[in-house]
């Protein structure tokens, strides 16, 4: 990876693209950033906006509307793009729509020259992640997702304000499917190095299982209670990008819950899923495995399960 230019291309400038943008510009996180939109004047116009902005980031981004072509020396190509689902259209038909539409940008992107990290955050991730290691031929470590690294940073928040203490001192996963069927791993979960299932909530009640349940079920219908309210969630996703995007440049060897294939771990392989993973500038250095109980470890498989039925049929 080169070190004197930081280079990213987007492709897709909708709500969660720009709001990705708009969180790499205010984190000066690279110094080059080009927006590939089939909307090519709208790419244009979110150029010139952004760049308006430039004097007040303490930024010093180049940022432009572009082309494929431009994919050829960028260290990252992060995808956004894809349609939304139809009245009446299936899980099915709609994956089918939107493996069309990667076949029209992975296609183009690799043929630019294209030799750096796949990331993607159109849904469902999981199963597009897979789609673009499938059609791109790159070894999967350099293809991931944005799995469940917000699922797992709503389930911190939740959990700091139980507890009254700082999210970021809260060390617990949401895993699987980044969908309904993902779950959280309790045996696993930790505040410092105390065990959740061990420690009395903000009410000064030991924790019990409903309301564990309680925790999860707010994690998991999150955004169905985002979209219902204001339509789509583009912020919190815009944000958890920038932080993988962040630990691929820095090569910082960071544990976060991407969306990466498995090979073995958990039992589990040729699948795309929502686990702790190790990123650097290789994209996932490995998966992390969890020490799971036996009920985690069905919920995992249960959950993979839906995900490989899904990918049936889409080639």
């Amino acid at each position: 990876m080169r070190k004197d230019n930081r280079k990213i291309a987007l492709v897709g400038t909708g709500m969660v693209g720009m709001s990705y943008a708009y969180s790499l510009l205010n984190q000066s996180v690279c110094d080059e950033l080009v927006l590939i939109d089939i909307d090519k004047k709208k790419a244009e116009g979110e150029a010139m906006d952004l760049n308006h902005g430039l004097a007040f980031s303490g930024s010093n981004m180049k940022i432009y509307a572009g082309e494929y072509e431009d994919c050829g020396d960028a260290d990252i190509v992060v995808i956004c793009a894809g349609v939304a689902q139809k009245e009446g259209e299936t899980r099915l038909d709609l994956l089918k729509r939107n493996a069309s539409v990667f076949r029209s940008i992975i296609q183009p992107v690799t043929t630019s020259g294209f030799n750096g990290i796949f990331l993607v955050a159109t849904n469902p991730v999981d199963i597009m992640t897979r789609i673009t290691w499938q059609l791109s031929g790159f070894n999967p470590g350099r293809v991931l997702g944005t799995g469940t690294t917000l699922d797992t940073a709503r389930l911190r928040y939740l959990l700091g304000d139980y507890f009254r203490i700082d999210p970021r001192n809260v060390h617990a996963y949401v895993i699987g499917e980044h969908g309904d069927s993902e779950f959280v791993p309790w045996s696993q979960a930790m505040l410092a190095t105390k065990p959740v299932l061990e420690l009395k909530g903000g009410d000064g009640q030991g924790v019990n299982k409903e309301k564990l349940q309680e925790i999860t079920e707010e994690v998991r219908t999150a955004a169905y209670k985002i979209i219902e309210a204001k339509k789509s969630t583009y912020y919190g996703i815009g944000m958890a990008m920038n932080r993988i995007t962040r630990a691929i440049l820095g090569d910082e060897n960071s544990v976060l819950t991407v969306s990466a294939m498995l090979r073995g771990e958990y039992g589990q392989r040729d699948v795309f899923a929502g686990v702790p993973a190790i990123i650097n500038k290789n994209g996932v250095s490995r998966v992390l495995p969890l020490s799971l109980s036996k009920e985690e470890e069905k919920q995992l498989a249960d959950s993979c399960k839906i995900l490989r039925d899904s990918y049936e049929g889409i080639f």
